[in-house]
């Protein structure tokens, strides 16, 4: 048996304003957008530059429990983890664009993390794995 993730639902409060900053800000790239006229939503769908693997599904709440968790899918954990050939080359784009980092960049075992937001509040892991310098 094979089997893999291939979106992750990211509930927003604006398409084009999540768009702006995945494909801007992140350097994300916009892979579909399609309007849904039967349910009158669209299906946003953004990946990581040169990603190959799971996408991200933008998708506008439209009720009023979904609006509540826009920022808070996880209750203040990290919810995505960005994988980089490149810590610090991304790091210093990412600050240069205005991302928000909530914990510095540090070295663990496992690599170089830092802890930035994306633009509803949500807490994402930038990490290069297996890498030696801070």
């Amino acid at each position: 048996m094979r089997q893999s993730i291939f979106h992750v639902a990211l509930v927003v409060r604006d398409y084009d304003e999540a768009i702006a900053f995945f494909c801007q800000k992140l350097r994300f790239t916009l892979v579909e957008d399609t309007y849904q006229p039967e349910q009158d939503k669209r299906w946003v769908v953004v990946a990581p530059p040169g990603s190959t693997g799971t996408t991200i599904l933008l998708a506008r709440a439209s009720t009023p429990e979904q609006a509540a968790a826009i920022g808070n899918q996880t209750g203040g954990r990290v919810f995505l983890f960005l994988s980089t050939d490149d810590f610090w080359r991304d790091y210093n784009a990412m600050v240069a664009a205005g991302i928000h980092f909530v914990r510095e960049p540090k070295t663990a075992e496992y690599g170089t993390v830092a802890v930035f937001e994306d633009l509803y509040g949500n807490w994402w892991d930038l990490v290069q794995r297996g890498t030696e310098r801070t």
